[in-house]
């Protein structure tokens, strides 16, 4: 009987530390990045844009992550939800499976609505993938 309680106890305990649904997406290998959007980068065209959800932020920083191929960024357009913009430069070729550095956002903590990314073209066997994180 004992044994039961502490059986059920601890399986308890390990649904309190799973991740509720609806929760974002954490990046686990970096505390408190949290996934807000991917595109898969073409070769034929030099930019893309991430739309990120209304539910998502507010946040200081943005990363760049790249999976599938290397990517030469230009610079990034951050839009936000209050209608504003900037402009950062990222200038980085950022091999598959590597990631930019931190990019400060201007400001305190800011929703974001959108992230378009501006990009060199190129010849890839398969699209690379690029995902958004916020901190």
């Amino acid at each position: 009987m004992r044994i039961a309680r502490i059986t059920a106890l601890c399986c308890f305990v390990l649904l309190l530390l799973l991740p509720q649904p609806g929760q974002g997406q954490r990046d686990r290998g970096n505390r408190g990045w949290q996934l807000l959007g991917t595109a898969h980068v073409d070769g034929a065209v030099d930019h893309d844009n991430i739309a990120v959800s209304r539910s998502e932020g507010p946040f200081r920083e943005i990363r760049l992550r790249v999976r599938g191929g290397a990517v030469e960024f230009r610079h990034v357009v951050v839009h936000y939800g209050n209608g504003g913009s900037d402009e950062l430069e990222v200038r980085q070729r950022i091999p598959a499976g590597g990631q930019t550095r931190a990019i400060d956002l201007r400001g305190e903590r800011r929703d974001i609505r959108s992230v378009e990314l501006w990009y060199a073209k190129g010849r890839w066997r398969q699209r690379p993938t690029v995902e958004l994180y916020g901190r």
